[in-house]
């Protein structure tokens, strides 16, 4: 099997992350020396696209891509997956640009795509790693009580409606083979808040591919603030109740026309 390190870039979208983009990138070099990092920037008032076009000037690894207006999470990464297709990286990456996500597990989920080295135990049908806080080895550092409880809760839900086995259904800490994302329909992807995790992960359910959880340690961002709102969670609420119950549906048809 050939070695993909090379061929590896991680993506992170960004608005008003100037408190942490240079730590998060830097760290991010020093995980994976040999990917490239395609920092997604929509206009960040506070000046992050402007670092990260000074980090691209002194590394040939570190691309920006700017784009004109805050079109959601969801949009930034249709568009760094986009570009990174394009140009033919084999496995494409994400992470939080505020140090929730230590980039120190890249490798590790890297190698879950790969079959490379422990805590793999993955082969080549797995088309999606992502890092979980909710498989034994997971944890979180600082949350409040009432976050972890909605964030659990949530992601209850969400495994429920979906119908898998998947712990970490909304984790943002991925990475993915490029054939996979091909396959999925990326373009058709509709979900703009943090539902894009979600979105993503039943899609490649439904194309058949395995997917691999790598257990993180998630940590409470320490600069700026959670993007987290309200139309955020009811767009998660009403997409994952839709899909829950086109399951259902589906499910009903089809043992009836088996009857």
């Amino acid at each position: 099997m050939t070695n993909l390190a090379t061929e590896v870039l991680v993506v992170i979208p960004t608005y008003d992350e100037a408190g942490t983009i240079e730590w998060v990138v830097a760290e991010v070099r020093a995980a994976l020396p040999a990917a490239d990092v395609l920092v997604v920037d929509d206009s960040s008032p506070d000046g992050t696209g402007d670092l990260a076009d000074q980090l691209a000037s002194n590394d040939r690894a570190v691309h920006v891509l700017h784009r004109a207006d805050k079109q959601g999470l969801g949009a930034a990464y249709r568009a760094g997956f986009g570009w990174g297709i394009d140009r033919g990286y084999e496995i494409l990456a994400q992470l939080d640009a505020d140090g929730s996500h230590p980039p120190g597990y890249l490798p590790e989920l890297v190698s879950a795509l790969t079959g490379g080295p422990p805590p793999a135990a993955a082969n080549d049908a797995v088309g999606l790693a992502l890092g979980s806080r909710w498989v034994p080895g997971g944890t979180v550092v600082d949350w409040p009580r009432h976050r972890e409880v909605l964030s659990r809760g949530g992601s209850t839900y969400a495994r429920l409606a979906l119908g898998t086995a998947v712990r970490d259904v909304t984790s943002g800490y991925r990475a993915y083979r490029r054939g996979t994302l091909e396959e999925i329909g990326l373009d058709d992807v509709e979900s703009r808040g943090y539902c894009f995790q979600i979105d993503m992960l039943r899609r490649v359910l439904a194309a058949g591919h395995g997917v691999a959880e790598v257990p993180v340690r998630f940590v409470q961002r320490s600069h700026g603030e959670s993007k987290m709102s309200v139309p955020i969670v009811a767009e998660a609420l009403w997409r994952v109740t839709r899909w829950g119950a086109e399951r259902q549906l589906h499910g009903v048809r089809t043992r009836l026309g088996r009857g």
